[in-house]
């Protein structure tokens, strides 16, 4: 029996265990005929051979690099390709950057059918173009597509084309150091109906904007508002996946943070109020262990609740291998912001910082929670504590080339 098909019967089985309402037990059977008529039709893969390229007429002009605003400016061209439940994934095409053309009834903007990355190709001294480990980028997408019952592609294939991409367009990335090309693949359902159920056909695009530094004034602190009023993400919930759907609702408690003074939210979760993330970053927290007094860089677990972070899982690989052997405990636990808020007031709270593709780093110098001001650790006249700023320049010289590392993906 195909795969497709005993995923759909165990969707039905768990469906009918579970009591689901009956638009839920129609939708798992819609998956099922859907999936058995797609195992017996012939699908195309994902096949980076079958790329046609239609070049600008148009190139746009160049803008600074100081000028440069996160995700203002787009590139010449875009990459597209379209998936059916009869064909498969249809001929990859890189076209000049342009709208896209949908109809109203489409169905990404009634159910949220949409996902995304985010990565980077950066410039190395030899003018060399580089990726940083795109194939964690491609396992992301990947899980995020199948979450919401958009098709999956063969991660390398993607790889692939995402470079012809980077190459034909790679005039818009500058030089210097600090500077990059932000990458932003795009799934999307784009079946024509108001009924729910899986997507007939999707659309996968990549669209790529010239960057400089996320801090364009400097390497800055930031601070925080431990947010108990609203919630990113749940157990069971769509939390770890990058989905369009995640974002939105987490603006409204951007603004009312930012309307009291600070930066970003601090993400609590449940009674315990434990951390999850920081605004749209994964949170990492440097302190002296109460009962050990033993340097510890603490994040929170992939439990569900909080995205699967390309950068945190860097963090994490880089400083054990690197902070491990002077001593400091790399760990992944559930912790709360009582236990942050104790280790400020008994001096053992290190530093803190967020961590994502965008900054790298974020360091975190205050946490407003329950009308007290949580000291991070900084003094008055720094703006990033000692391990942000290590890992800051340990990431940099991997993506830029400067160290040589499995990480860094050339563009030939």
């Amino acid at each position: 029996m195909p795969s497709s098909t005993r995923l759909a019967r165990s969707a039905l089985w768990a469906a009918a265990r579970s009591s689901c309402p009956l638009p839920v037990l129609h939708a798992a059977r819609l998956f099922s005929i859907k999936a058995q008529a797609a195992s017996t039709s012939k699908h195309h893969i994902l096949d980076p051979s079958r790329l046609t390229v239609t070049k600008t007429k148009q190139p746009k002009q160049l803008s600074k690099p100081e000028d440069l605003v996160f995700g203002r400016e787009f590139t010449d061209h875009m990459l597209t390709i379209e998936w059916n439940q009869d064909d498969g994934w249809l001929t990859p095409q890189i076209t000049p950057y342009q709208n896209l053309s949908l109809d109203p009834a489409t169905c990404v903007f009634h159910y949220a059918f949409e996902c995304f990355e985010g990565m980077k190709a950066y410039k190395d001294k030899k003018g060399k173009i580089r990726l940083f480990r795109p194939d964690k980028n491609m396992a992301r997408l990947n899980k995020s597509a199948a979450r919401i019952a958009l098709p999956t592609f063969e991660p390398t294939s993607l790889i692939e084309l995402v470079s012809q991409l980077v190459k034909l367009d790679s005039r818009f990335i500058p030089d210097q150091k600090g500077y990059s090309l932000y990458l932003r693949p795009t799934m999307i359902g784009t079946q024509k109906t108001l009924g729910v159920g899986p997507p007939g056909s999707a659309l996968l695009y990549v669209i790529a904007s010239p960057v400089g530094p996320y801090y364009p004034t400097g390497f800055k602190a930031v601070s925080l508002e431990a947010t108990d009023y609203a919630v990113r993400a749940w157990p069971g919930g769509v939390g770890d996946k990058k989905l369009g759907a995640n974002y939105a609702p987490c603006i409204v408690p951007q603004l009312q943070a930012a309307s009291r003074g600070f930066q970003q939210n601090l993400w609590l979760f449940g009674e315990e109020e434990y951390i999850t993330e920081v605004g749209t970053m994964n949170m990492f927290v440097a302190m002296k262990n109460k009962e050990t007094g033993q340097r510890e860089l603490l994040t929170a677990p992939l439990d569900g609740t909080i995205l699967e972070g390309v950068t945190r899982d860097s963090v994490l690989a880089l400083a054990r291998e690197r902070l491990a052997p002077e001593g400091w405990k790399i760990t992944e636990r559930k912790f709360t912001m009582k236990e942050i808020y104790e280790a400020s007031v008994e001096g053992r709270l290190l530093e803190a910082f967020g961590s994502g593709t965008a900054a790298i780093v974020s360091p975190v110098r205050t946490i407003s929670w329950k009308g007290k001001l949580v000291d991070c650790g900084l003094r008055e006249d720094e703006e990033s504590g000692e391990i942000a700023h290590k890992i800051k320049e340990w990431m940099e010289a991997i993506q830029y080339g400067d160290e040589a590392h499995e990480w860094s993906y050339r563009v030939d």
